[in-house]
């Protein structure tokens, strides 16, 4: 293959496949662990909120050092955190006088990999020459779908046939596509994200802009509307297919992330004959209809239905808002990409904590939850409409 910026897209996209291993994979493994090191439930449950706070920690701190390290080197950083987090897994736990200890000392360094692959994978697609941007950061996050889906498939195939006693080879398995993806960073070409001659703008100069706080709050909702049912598809699963905890796991997250999975892949495909704009819009109006669905619903088959159309209608919400802050703020730059980042992982866990919160207060009621979680995709469907007319009007 030429060394062309097809690599580089190549790269970028098993880049959100190491995302989605290094936030998939342990997960798995939460009942081994716990039983293997006795560690209590509420620790190894803690692994999860730590993830995704370092990550978050990582979204802000990228601001300020990506630039002056580069983003080649700040992304071979990323692959080799990832990479070195999964090996440490397999070592610490037994190495180390407290178990829990190494466990989390691994997954506080694979979660700087991942932070840091989610504030720079989208900015170094988007500098990529191509032909539709949009269309190619919706394909790029697609496969953040496929890889939960393929994590998922996989691990759960090898535990079945050699045993999850061997989780610590798969962990090692898992680690060679970051290194893989690191080592081809150190050559695959790389555009500027800002034109020469340009600057990108302050983080003080990003806070005085409208357009930035309103994408902000589009990437919040985006978070919020995704992770308040994914989280809990696997509770609808249960239910309504009448299965047990095991296969509920597996079958209601995975028709959200297929369905995800799918509608970024549709619009990566056609999206130079479609309207952005429109197709969020549209695609926010469905996830209204989804959230009624699972929450209004008197069938918990309904419901599950319901959290599988949540999955298609969420897919576009992340990386539409990516490309119209990419078009309308061109020389956004890092800084940009990075609280933007940070204000997706901010709805991430504010969504399913509101939904935890409502239900708790309901009686552990969860349709209720999500019935008051209904607010995050109504906000920036009204916000785009309103936008949209404004857009006209100006034009007028």
């Amino acid at each position: 293959m030429k060394r062309n910026f097809k690599t580089t897209m190549i790269a970028c996209f098993a880049g959100y496949v190491v995302q989605a291993i290094v936030n998939n994979f342990v997960p798995l493994l939460f009942v081994t662990l716990q039983g293997t090191y006795d560690i209590p439930l509420n620790k190894i449950t803690m692994l999860v909120t730590i993830n995704f706070g370092v990550q978050l920690l990582v979204d802000l701190a990228s601001v300020l050092f990506v630039d002056r390290i580069g983003y080649r080197a700040a992304a071979v950083l990323a692959h080799g955190c990832s990479a070195a987090g999964l090996i440490l897994l397999t070592v610490l736990p037994d190495l180390l006088p407290d178990a829990f200890t190494g466990i989390l000392i691994a997954v506080i360094i694979y979660a700087i990999g991942g932070g840091l692959i989610e504030v720079l994978i989208s900015p170094i697609m988007e500098s990529c020459p191509t032909d539709n941007k949009e269309a190619s950061m919706s394909l790029l996050h697609s496969f953040y779908c496929w890889g939960h889906v393929g994590v998922v498939l996989i691990s759960t195939a090898f535990f079945a046939l050699a045993g999850i006693e061997n989780w610590r080879i798969l962990s090692c398995v898992w680690a060679v596509i970051p290194v893989a993806n690191g080592v081809a960073f150190l050559w695959v070409p790389m555009a500027p994200l800002i034109a020469e001659g340009e600057r990108g703008m302050p983080v003080r100069e990003l806070f005085r802009n409208k357009t930035f706080w309103f994408l902000m709050l589009m990437m919040i909702c985006a978070g919020a509307s995704e992770q308040s049912v994914s989280q809990w598809a696997s509770t609808f699963a249960e239910n309504g297919l009448g299965v047990s905890k095991a296969v509920g796991d597996l079958a209601g997250p995975m028709a959200f992330a297929v369905l995800m999975g799918s509608a970024r892949a549709f619009y990566g495909k056609f999206g130079e004959k479609i309207n952005l704009d429109r197709f969020m819009v549209g695609s926010g109006i469905l996830c209204v209809c989804a959230y009624l669905l699972v929450s209004l619903a008197p069938s918990s088959v309904l419901s599950l239905i319901g959290c599988a159309l949540c999955g298609l209608s969420v897919g576009i919400m992340w990386p539409g808002t990516f490309s119209k802050a990419a078009a309308s703020m061109r020389t956004g730059g890092t800084a940009m990409f990075a609280l933007l980042a940070l204000g997706g992982d901010l709805g991430c866990s504010s969504g399913p904590t509101l939904v935890g919160l409502v239900s708790s207060a309901a009686g552990n009621n969860l349709k209720i939850g999500v019935l008051a979680a209904i607010v995050f995709p109504v906000v920036p469907v009204i916000g785009m409409i309103v936008q949209g007319r404004m857009r006209k009007r100006n034009m007028a």
